[in-house]
């Protein structure tokens, strides 16, 4: 829940020069509602998606306070954020939720980035695994195999969002890679090409390092895309893992 209106033209003016080309690395901005039909005009011409931060699965109805898929499309959203840390964390969003919702943004023709992760608490009991394995099944159950491979995954440990502490390499590789293995599960052929992204404390600092453990396709940006130098350079370092 940063920004406004007024400031959208300015990031987006100069962040885009700061890109790397992208046929190296593809970026995505995940912006509030009210900044996602400016978004998507600021960054007109250029290869850069723009997001919206979540959505409701059903086409309409009396749900205040909630968008529904239609209305992204209007606007030229291209993808949904869906389950991330804050949304489960301080609005109880649920695993059945999102279960519901993961095909309704398929059947759009939206692109989600499902983020899944662990409390300090569940890490701390050796429970990494066990809400890992949760989280991913109940969300893909109800996605048809053949479209696997357009979920993107995002890992975002809980205990690393805006604490300024990020996971391990060792960390973060072994649950992405425990992540990978639980769409294996469902599809050997889906678990090779779906993406899964880091999630947690990532900056300019630590992006390279990320990036280049092997299950990791990249990074959900959260406090460090607020500047665009920093954004950029975290893109820089996906775009050199190639």
């Amino acid at each position: 829940m940063f920004k406004t209106l007024a400031e959208v033209g300015p990031y987006v003016g100069e962040l885009l020069p700061l890109l790397p080309d992208p046929a190296a690395v593809e970026v995505e901005l995940c912006v509030p509602y009210t900044l996602l039909a400016a978004t998507v005009a600021a960054t007109s011409g250029t290869e850069v998606r723009v997001s919206a931060q979540n959505m409701h699965e059903e086409p309409e109805g009396g749900y205040t306070g909630e968008v529904s898929a239609s209305m992204l499309l209007e606007l030229g959203v291209q993808g949904v954020v869906l389950g991330h840390s804050e949304r489960r964390r301080l609005f109880g969003e649920t695993d059945r939720a999102l279960h519901e919702k993961l095909p309704a943004v398929l059947a759009a023709g939206l692109r989600p980035i499902l983020c899944v992760g662990e409390s300090e608490e569940e890490r701390d009991a050796g429970d990494t695994e066990r809400r890992l394995r949760y989280q991913v099944q109940e969300a893909l159950e109800g996605v048809p195999g053949e479209r696997l491979p357009e979920v993107v995954l995002a890992y975002e440990p809980v205990w690393a969002i805006g604490s300024g502490r990020s996971a391990t390499p060792e960390q973060a590789q072994e649950a992405i890679a425990f992540v990978r293995a639980l769409v294996g599960d469902l599809s050997e052929q889906a678990a090779r090409v779906v993406r899964v992204l880091y999630g947690g404390s990532v900056k300019g600092e630590n992006a390279l390092e990320l990036c280049s453990l092997p299950d990791v396709d990249g990074a959900l940006v959260g406090g460090a895309s607020l500047d665009p130098a920093t954004l950029a350079a975290v893109a820089m370092a996906a775009a050199a893992q190639g």
